[in-house]
């Protein structure tokens, strides 16, 4: 038994395939492109999170071999999009902050690159244990994505939540001072009515 699940944790890992996450600054006017070249059949799947920068907010289009639009957002905070490529070549996906002015985005991104998808009458061979191992791969993929997703999201909202808890920091610190400074001046003013002056 034991034989057979080291087996299985073996073939797992043998199919599976790598994912890597990249962080990339994309300036003000400007686009950072990258390409992936695929045979016909794969899986593709892109997956992005502005992580810092003005509205967070970003442009990003995908192109396939031949140039022509695959998909297309416009100032779109987070996204994933999962297509099979059609033909076999380079495919490009472009990140594109010229709408900006002046601030730079940070944008955390991944191509998740599945395996050739063959046909079933192509593959007779293929077992029902294979075929489930390949769909634990991918949904393990899944898995790692969205931890990835989740671990920008947090650091996002965490550096929200410190901004707004510094503000509010401040905020009282000012009010403090406001209401010392009002009272030094309602005391002196008070002081200065019960005065009793005397005319000489």
């Amino acid at each position: 038994m034991l034989l057979k699940i080291g087996c299985v944790c073996l073939m797992i890992l043998s199919l599976s395939r790598p994912i890597y996450s990249y962080f990339v600054t994309v300036d003000a006017h400007a686009e950072e492109c990258f390409f992936d070249k695929v045979e016909a059949g794969t899986k593709m799947g892109l997956t992005f999170e502005i992580a810092e920068g003005g509205f967070l907010d970003i442009d990003v289009r995908i192109l396939g071999p031949s140039g022509e639009t695959i998909h297309e957002g416009v100032r779109e905070t987070n996204g994933k999009y999962t297509f099979t490529a059609n033909t076999q070549g380079v495919y490009t996906y472009c990140f594109s902050n010229k709408m900006s002015t002046m601030t730079p985005k940070v944008v955390m991104f991944n191509m998740a690159i599945g395996e050739v998808t063959h046909d079933k009458k192509d593959a007779p061979n293929t077992n029902k244990l294979e075929d489930m191992i390949r769909e634990l791969s991918s949904s393990l993929t899944g898995v790692k994505q969205e931890q990835e997703y989740m671990a920008v999201r947090d650091r996002i909202h965490r550096s929200i939540n410190e901004s707004t808890n510094n503000r509010v920091v401040l905020w009282s610190f000012f009010e403090a001072l406001i209401l010392v400074a009002m009272t030094v001046g309602q005391v002196y003013y008070l002081k200065r009515f019960f005065e009793v002056r005397r005319v000489v």
